[in-house]
């Protein structure tokens, strides 16, 4: 029976169990700005390691008046090794207050916000278990969103309640119990039952499967469905006063079922904005591959917030209208030819959902294709000449003081430039395997050799390496682990040319394409002086400009 079933299940405040907190072990020799909770959060701890996660049953109570969230969550797990105790997050203010298993009450013990639940399973290897944990509780308001993350309870310009989850940063576990760390996703996917009062609606992940009437509660519950592997952040919902329409998209794949729910008073201006919709489909099929969720279908949903990439659940807030709140970031011209939100939150769906970090230090791999992919979609549209314009013009935005992978096993992502820097660097090796269509069938084939995968930064880099026949750690290292942008240093003698790389790491080796009087050609400068000869005197010697690279000429000529 779920607890939206029958509410009183859900009511655990007075079946609140005892719950020790652990003791401190001495496991890590952790940094001053990394505290045991970080190691916790951020590392597959052994208490992860042993099972792997199959499914969840997620029951909610969302109640609006209260700003308040209670249920259930089942967990149903896979026994990989020896059993330890299951560990699971839950923020505060948010609380477990029981997990039973078999019919009994489990012990938890805490560390932080981390509980570990001492299950009663025989545990067999290669068995399927399950625990069912109970919470409830007030959780973190996102100011914000969705950059601070937490639920966003707010009200339309009618008054109704507009209430959003957005999480990527601080976690899917600031609302609801879960295996809180990027390397396990759920292989069944999640089934979601979502209670609500009655004049407002539920939008979840997935495909809605039935809506049942709570009368003597005067509340609606709405059953959603993801078959596929989720992440946990992008497991969403968004109660408000929607109505719906919707389009069949004719894919790679066949039919794609794209439906759209926003504010009722928003209905005319939402049917003009999201024909981009399926012109995004379109773009990212073409450069990537099928779209990587046709059983679960695709929606936007209209959100209190600017947008978020929740799978098969894109969240959009950008005022219907072009570029990014009616911006355009790159500030030359084609960030105003498409709608930021859409385009870049539907690219999400491969690089971040389909393709998933297995750590957040990694996050990179998400953001920067993705802002990679609003190149490609103008591109696809528009031209190359568009497309290469608006990468070139949001080399304004990164700060390059930081990298932009973060810290591993610890909970720390990189910088904000794995955005902009990073679509550019993909951006710059593009140049370097000089083939549109090879570099098309890199980005395709990466969403076929990941799919529906968790990945490392290195499997990633790897493959595009392997399928280029390049050797681009030198490349990966410097962008990506150094904060520095590279410059090319030269300087112009008598039938001579010499260059060398600066501001790198040594090993620093990438060739470039230059301009010498109107030629164009290769060379492979080093971080050591490298001399070209000539036939004559060069007049004029200049980088090609799609390269993400400073120049230097030291005589200043």
């Amino acid at each position: 029976m779920s607890c939206i079933a029958a509410l009183s299940a859900c009511n655990t405040t007075t079946k609140t169990v005892e719950i020790k907190e652990r003791k401190s072990e001495s496991l890590f020799n952790l940094p001053k700005d990394i505290t045991e909770q970080d190691v916790l959060r951020g590392s597959i701890t052994p208490e992860r390691a042993w099972w792997d996660l199959q499914h969840y049953t997620l029951s909610l109570n969302v109640d609006p008046a209260t700003k308040s969230i209670s249920g259930s969550n089942v967990i149903k797990y896979k026994v990989l090794n020896e059993a330890q105790a299951l560990q699971i997050e839950l923020q505060p203010p948010m609380k477990i207050t029981k997990a039973e298993q078999n019919g009994k009450t489990l012990e938890i013990t805490t560390k932080g916000y981390s509980y570990f639940i001492a299950t009663n399973a025989d545990n067999k290897i290669g068995s399927e278990e399950a625990v069912t944990v109970y919470f409830e509780g007030m959780p973190k308001e996102a100011i914000r969103a969705p950059w601070d993350g937490g639920i966003t309870w707010t009200k339309d310009e009618q008054g109704t309640d507009f209430v959003a989850s957005a999480n990527q940063g601080i976690g899917s576990s600031i609302w609801w119990p879960n295996k809180d760390h990027g390397y396990d996703e759920p292989d069944q996917g999640i089934d979601m039952h979502v209670e609500v009062p009655e004049h407002l609606m539920n939008i979840s992940n997935g495909r809605l499967i039935s809506t049942s009437h709570n009368q003597d509660r005067k509340t609606k519950t709405y059953h959603w469905k993801v078959i596929n592997p989720i992440n946990n952040y992008g497991v969403n919902i968004n109660v408000g006063d929607y109505v719906h329409f919707g389009e069949t998209y004719r894919g790679e794949k066949g039919a794609l079922d794209m439906d759209y729910y926003v504010l009722s008073y928003n209905l005319d201006k939402a049917k003009k904005q999201f024909k981009e919709a399926a012109r995004t489909i379109e773009a990212f099929e073409h450069w990537f591959g099928p779209y990587p969720f046709y059983e679960d279908s695709f929606k936007l949903v209209e959100a209190p917030y600017l947008g978020m990439e929740h799978q098969s659940s894109v969240t959009y807030g950008n005022g219907y209208q072009n570029g990014y709140l009616g911006r355009d970031r790159s500030q030359a011209g084609p960030g105003l030819l498409f709608d930021f939100i859409i385009v870049h939150e539907a690219g999400h769906e491969w690089f971040a959902n389909n393709i998933t970090a297995k750590d957040v230090a990694d996050l990179w791999i998400h953001e920067s294709f993705t802002n990679y992919s609003e190149s490609l979609f103008l591109e696809y549209h528009f031209g190359k000449g568009t497309a290469f314009k608006y990468q070139r013009g949001s080399r304004r935005n990164p700060q390059n003081q930081k990298t932009i992978e973060g810290l591993h096993g610890v909970h720390r992502e990189g910088s904000s430039d794995m955005y902009d820097k990073g679509g550019n660097v993909l951006h710059t090796i593009r140049q370097l395997v000089d083939s549109d269509e090879k570099w098309r069938q890199i980005l395709r084939g990466l969403n076929k050799e990941f799919y529906h995968q968790t990945v490392t930064a290195k499997q990633v880099e790897r493959y595009i390496a392997e399928q280029a026949q390049l050797n681009l750690a030198p490349v990966f290292d410097q962008y990506i682990r150094d904060a520095r942008i590279p410059m090319l240093e030269y300087f112009i003698k008598e039938k001579e040319i010499d260059v060398r790389w600066a501001n790198t790491i040594k090993s620093f080796d990438m060739p470039i394409k230059v301009n010498i009087d109107g030629e164009e050609r290769w060379i492979t400068p080093t971080t050591k002086w490298q001399t070209i000869s000539l036939a004559k005197q060069a007049q004029s010697f200049n980088i090609n400009k799609e390269f993400y690279v400073g120049s230097l000429n030291i005589l200043g000529d």
